[in-house]
């Protein structure tokens, strides 16, 4: 009896302890079940806001290059450039060059028939004649009664009215040898001739054509020196302490585009222009060639010291809110944190910041307007540097960027 006793208790025992091991595993089964499940939810939920984060481009700030390029448009024009008039009237006899041709000071470009003061002119010599031979003779006859008033032959007011006689005729013979005198240069005025040496650039006369004197003359012709150009350039104020004279710049032209021109400003207005707030700047090129020309388009590059700790954004890493200038940089995490910033020069497509960004720090390009505090971000590529003379675009998302929405999710 103690036996079959004995038996029965180990049989409830063994009984217990697999009630009691299936219950356990029914335990855990369950514990793993909902565990899986709020793990699965979890992953659902971290792809599902990965999937809804905005994807946004991003570059690194890097020190800014020991020197920046300031590029201007430029007015090229010849070193001396002036009309040709007339001096005198007449018709044109004949000219001489043409539009293109070199020239040196002094050569005869025209000359202008004036039959009128030839005439003047031979009017004036017979003037000067009859002048000069009555001052001889006022002359003879103030010496003839000077010689008998001392024999007190004559009175002395009639010797004086001979001596005035004489001045009198002296004073009408100066003023017909001006009048010869300037009917000679008149005549003179009948050859166009070059004031310097340079190249014709306009001839807007012919044989035959009418020519006046007066100031609403036509202009017979145009003569430039082309050998040395002047480029005057309008410098915004933020720059103008640094066009000091000496300083180099090359000179680009779309004609010419793989051929850049040294340059160097010889001179400044030194004041700035008070509507756009711009120094007028006068460079010279040499153009012993012939290669350039007056008139024409030029881009001068300025190349300029960058002051130390300057920092370039991109013009499209600005975001404007009520709070002041702002830009959107990423933390290790792809979070936004958005930082004030105080914006230097403007160079157009970037932004010289001096305060609230340091090197090496990731700033959104192209932000959302949604775009805050704290939100997870996607990066659409690798960071890439800031280059001071190009502006960051965005660029398309790639596709190993994207999570994958699968991933850690249970079967």
């Amino acid at each position: 009896m103690a036996e079959l006793g004995t038996g029965s208790s180990r049989q409830r025992g063994a009984a217990s302890l697999w009630t009691i091991v299936a219950i356990a595993v029914v335990v855990l089964l369950a514990v793993w079940g909902i565990f899986s499940r709020l793990h699965a939810r979890s992953e659902l939920r971290k792809s599902t806001d990965a999937d809804s984060a905005p994807t946004v481009a991003v570059v690194k700030i890097d020190d800014t290059p020991p020197a920046e390029e300031l590029v201007l448009p430029g007015n090229v024009q010849a070193f001396a450039d002036a009309p040709i008039y007339a001096r005198t009237n007449g018709y044109l006899k004949r000219w001489l060059v043409d539009i293109g041709t070199p020239v040196k000071s002094g050569q005869l470009l025209a000359e202008i028939d004036a039959p009128e003061v030839d005439q003047q002119y031979h009017q004036a010599q017979a003037d000067l004649d009859t002048a000069q031979a009555n001052e001889t003779l006022a002359r003879s006859t103030s010496e003839r009664w000077k010689g008998l008033l001392e024999t007190e032959s004559v009175s002395k007011q009639e010797t004086d009215e001979k001596r005035g006689d004489f001045e009198a005729k002296q004073a009408l013979t100066a003023s017909a040898r001006a009048n010869l005198k300037r009917l000679q240069d008149t005549q003179g005025f009948q050859r166009i001739v070059a004031p310097f040496d340079g190249t014709i650039t306009a001839r807007n006369t012919d044989v035959g054509q009418l020519i006046g004197s007066t100031s609403g003359g036509v202009e017979l012709f145009h003569i430039s020196d082309l050998r040395k150009l002047r480029v005057y350039v309008q410098v915004p104020q933020p720059y103008a302490p640094a066009m000091q004279v000496g300083l180099a710049a090359d000179l680009r032209f779309a004609e010419r585009a793989a051929q850049a021109y040294p340059a160097k400003i010889v001179r400044t207005a030194d004041a700035l222009e008070p509507n756009s707030r711009t120094l007028l700047v006068q460079l010279e090129v040499d153009n012993s060639q012939g290669e350039l020309f007056p008139g024409a388009y030029t881009e001068v590059h300025f190349k300029l010291p960058v002051p130390a700790g300057a920092l370039r954004i991109p013009a499209n890493a600005l975001i404007f809110r009520s709070a002041g200038l702002m830009v959107g940089t990423l933390s290790a995490d792809h979070h936004v944190v958005l930082k004030p910033i105080t914006v230097g020069r403007d160079f157009g497509t970037s932004l010289e910041v001096t305060g609230g960004l340091s090197a090496g720090e990731s700033v959104i390009v192209n932000p959302p307007d949604s775009l805050a505090q704290g939100v997870l971000v996607r990066v659409a590529q690798p960071s890439q540097s800031a280059k001071p003379a190009a502006s960051a675009q965005p660029a398309a998302p790639a596709d190993d960027a994207k999570p994958d929405p699968n991933k850690g999710k249970q079967p």
